[in-house]
């Protein structure tokens, strides 16, 4: 690997924002400060004053290799996530077939380890009859076991009141959870059928997916990880309803219980079903606007520990079906950034915020090891953000396999400029550097 020096940055890091330059050298940050020089530099980026931020750690994607690989492949879509300045994905097991063994998970790896630009880690998945094999999950290689208590794409419903029991008590690591309460879900369904059949819009989404089946869930979890003194991280919290269960006494590294909010809940609302239908259908559901504002502010008084994208893309021709048959999904991973400095510029949110929730959170929740952060001696994940260069989402633009994203036309105030992914300029000025892979996440529990 090549030395870079990276000049005139202004560092977004540790709640602070500070003038510095960074040079990089064999994959690591090897020092910080003002007027860096080293005369066997390769590399000299001048930042000319734009922001320096950790690489974004998006917890939650799903990147559908193997067996959906026609919808999006962890080669695609880790390009989609480095050109917005996403440099760390966890991906999730329902991909086909579901990642329920260890060798199915070790086969992922291993697709990743050719074809990733980013760096990488995959979640075990549980079912309501591999609890012997979760078990066997390394905590110091894998991200966490992934826990579907309500049915969403693909079929890992673990509805088994012995199997839950059994994972809360004996898992030694984290646990992360898709609350929704089946039983509530389905009998939504039958009743809007009845009523609707065919007329149905995505409208009826959060109707059927409602307040009511997100906390009956949410509060299952919550209460089998006191009961059992677990590590519970529940997913893409969509509620004003569920935040009651969170905490925000103690600092993040000492909770053992912690949520995470999506960017769609927190930018659309139950309004934007009237010219978006099925493109913003997703579980759970896009609601009623009043949600995202609570949302907004859990997430800024640390209720919500982490923010993420929940990329899960379809083809245009498989959303463009009736609502009872459209999957749900929306393609996300390469504009979660964006989408919260725009929020920085609206004054709903500073700066500071968004790196603490989408960098140093993520790394401090999962443990990742010598990630998250801008410091001597860890990983160089970084990215360059302008904030005077506004970007639109056209189709030329957009980098997923499936080719479409509901924020198309959309123009953005800021623009990724240089995206590194362990210590390597991958992405620059629109273009990529080079396909080189990214690294294994490790885990420092």
């Amino acid at each position: 690997m090549s030395k870079t020096l990276i000049r005139n940055a202004r560092l977004v890091n540790e709640g602070k924002i500070t003038e510095t330059d960074v040079l990089i050298d064999g994959g690591f940050i090897a020092q910080l400060g003002s007027g860096l020089s080293d005369a066997s530099v390769q590399q000299v980026i001048d930042a000319n004053g734009t922001y320096l931020l950790p690489g974004v750690i998006d917890d939650q994607v799903h990147f559908r290799e193997p067996g959906l690989t026609h919808k999006a492949t962890i080669h695609t879509e880790s390009r989609a996530a480095v050109a917005g300045g996403v440099t760390t994905f966890m991906e999730m097991p329902n991909t086909v077939p579901n990642a329920l063994t260890q060798g199915l998970l070790a086969d992922k790896y291993a697709i990743a380890a050719q074809t990733s630009i980013a760096n990488y880690s995959f979640f075990m998945g549980a079912s309501n009859d591999n609890l012997d094999e979760v078990l066997r999950t390394d905590p110091k290689t894998v991200c966490g076991i992934k826990v579907f208590m309500g049915s969403s794409t693909g079929n890992m419903l673990v509805d088994n009141e012995r199997v839950l029991e059994g994972l809360f008590r004996e898992s030694p690591m984290l646990i992360a959870t898709h609350c929704e309460d089946e039983a509530t879900v389905r009998a939504n369904t039958e009743r809007y059928k009845q009523l609707y059949g065919d007329r149905a819009t995505a409208a009826l989404h959060p109707l059927i997916r409602n307040e009511e089946a997100c906390l009956k869930s949410s509060s299952l979890a919550v209460n089998l990880a006191r009961q059992h003194n677990a590590r519970l991280h529940v997913l893409h919290i969509s509620t004003a309803d569920e935040l009651a269960l969170f905490d925000n006494s103690v600092p993040l590294r000492e909770k053992r219980i912690t949520a995470e909010v999506c960017v769609h809940h927190l930018w659309f609302d139950s309004r934007d079903y009237a010219t978006l239908g099925n493109q913003i259908k997703c579980n759970p559901a896009i609601k009623a606007p009043h949600h995202k504002e609570a949302l907004m502010a859990a997430l800024l008084d640390d209720r919500l520990d982490i923010i993420a994208t929940d990329h899960a893309p379809h083809t245009w021709d498989e959303k463009q079906q009736s609502y009872w048959s459209a999957p749900s999904g929306l393609p996300l991973v390469q504009h979660p950034l964006l989408l919260m400095l725009d929020f920085v510029a609206q004054g709903k949110l500073d700066i500071e915020t968004v790196v603490r929730k989408m960098c140093h959170a993520p790394a401090d929740c999962f443990q990742i090891d010598g990630r998250g952060y801008v410091r001597e001696g860890y990983w160089a994940d970084l990215v360059l953000v302008d904030p005077k260069q506004p970007m639109m989402v056209t189709p030329e633009n957009v980098l997923y396999k499936c080719g479409w994203s509901p924020l198309m036309g959309h123009t953005f105030g800021s623009s990724v400029t240089h995206t590194f992914v362990s210590g390597n300029l991958v992405y620059a000025n629109d273009q990529f550097v080079t396909d080189q892979a990214g690294q294994r996440l490790a885990f420092a529990r």
